[in-house]
């Protein structure tokens, strides 16, 4: 398992469980003392057993494929994992059917360190969903093989971006619905991603993460919402050749984002499902249904989602703001006149940066309150052309006073000016940095 969140997708962590099987690599957070979650005092990785409710284990048990063979009606059901016939000898879990008997938590306590030892990737699944109470989105890709029925590095790391696409266009709908979200509101969807845990299989085909009910379930919600509406835009759009499906789909969570995810998922493939699941701990979300039907993609949709993508991006409109941010970079052609400002925002836009042209007069109280290590107000509006990274029409230009501890702070920060024009090249293309 690894968390795909960050920009590298590779990110690890550490920690270990008993046998083969290690804890989810970014642990999630252990509880305090007075917690009533699942969690072992040892913090081995194992479930205490006290804690455990065994119609969760049984539900959880069930939707990773393994199956209840027999039992004691009303008292235990015997459980093996996926593949296993009824007569093998392999491995077998005896689960109590509630808390009623006096032998349950000692049954309880055996399945789960049965679950540890097991190799199988269900068995960390179901660990993991008992660890933290968690909604779980899971992505399918029928793809060629490789040998031996792999599937190529390069393609399942297209496969771990499309799904980070999806999770972050889920994280940004919750913040604002928009056609296009652009560089608005990434950190705070970036940081809500934090807690999510993400395990493949083997065979590279099938991506599952975990998201934590608090406080992940909004963004599991949103994307049941949104996932089943642009599925029904994709099916007006083929049927009828018009796109206003698409217009009010926006409402619903689907942006510009969300259909490029899906391109970038379903391209090179021969279809792709996604499905969610709701924790059992947790019960069913509000306007949900208790187990949502998978939703498909096949690379006939695409012309539909790439021009939905295209609207988005054009129809989005700008938006008028009042920006406080600090000076971090100037730029004119000569000694005077007007020139180009970049601003690190502090309040007015949730944007990390903008870039505006100012005239002389501003410019020069622009610099005049980047020396003096003050920030600075403007007015106008955050243009929707590159990513919401421009301020068009710019007045009302002041430097903003500041207590003598906030100066500081912000004259350390500045420090990083060349670190910022690094950013600003790295991020933005040509056009942008004009």
């Amino acid at each position: 398992m690894h968390r795909p969140i960050d920009d590298s997708g590779h990110g690890t962590g550490d920690g270990g469980a008993p046998g083969p099987v290690p804890p989810p690599y970014r642990p999630h957070p252990v509880p305090p003392a007075d917690t009533t979650g699942p969690w072992t005092a040892s913090g081995d990785g194992v479930p205490d057993p006290g804690r455990v409710d065994p119609r969760v284990l049984g539900a959880l048990l069930a939707r990773h494929g393994w199956r209840r063979r027999g039992g004691a009606a009303g008292r235990y059901g015997r459980w093996t994992p996926p593949g296993a016939g009824q007569g093998s000898g392999g491995t077998s879990l005896l689960v109590p059917d509630s808390l009623a008997f006096p032998d349950c938590e000692d049954l309880i306590g055996e399945a789960l360190t049965a679950l540890a030892r097991s190799g199988a990737p269900s068995a960390r699944e179901v660990l993991t969903g008992l660890a933290v109470p968690s909604d779980e989105i899971r992505w399918w890709r029928e793809v060629p093989t490789g040998p031996a029925g792999t599937v190529p590095w390069p393609v399942q790391e297209r496969f771990r971006s499309a799904a980070r696409g999806i999770l972050l266009a889920g994280a940004l709908a919750v913040r604002g619905r928009a056609g296009y979200h652009g560089s608005r509101r990434r950190a705070a969807a970036r940081a809500a991603l934090e807690p999510v845990v993400v395990g493949t299989d083997p065979g590279g085909r099938v991506l599952t993460a975990f998201l934590p009910v608090p406080p992940g379930r909004p963004v599991a919600v949103r994307l049941y919402h949104a996932l089943h509406a642009a599925r029904e835009a994709v099916d007006y759009r083929r049927a009828t050749g018009g796109m206003e499906a698409f217009d009010s789909a926006v409402g619903a969570g689907v942006s510009r984002e969300l259909t490029e995810a899906l391109v970038a998922l379903v391209r090179g493939t021969e279809g792709a499902r996604i499905a969610l699941e709701w924790a059992p701990a947790a019960g069913v979300p509000e306007g949900c249904a208790a187990r949502p039907e998978p939703v498909e993609f096949s690379p006939g949709d695409l012309p539909a989602l790439r021009e939905a993508s295209a609207r988005y991006l054009t129809d989005e409109p700008s938006v008028p703001v009042r920006i406080t941010g600090a000076v971090v970079r100037l730029r004119r052609s000569g000694p005077r006149g007007g020139g180009t400002v970049r601003l690190r925002v502090l309040a007015g836009a949730e944007v990390g940066h903008v870039r505006v042209a100012l005239d002389e007069e501003a410019y020069r109280t622009a610099g005049h309150a980047h020396l003096v290590g003050l920030p600075i107000r403007v007015v106008g509006r955050l243009e929707s052309r590159g990513g919401f990274r421009r301020l068009t029409g710019p007045s009302g230009v002041v430097p903003v006073q500041v207590d003598e501890a906030e100066r500081d702070r912000l004259m350390k920060s500045l420090q990083g000016t060349a670190e910022d024009a690094a950013f600003l090249d790295e991020e933005c293309g040509p056009e942008e940095r004009r």
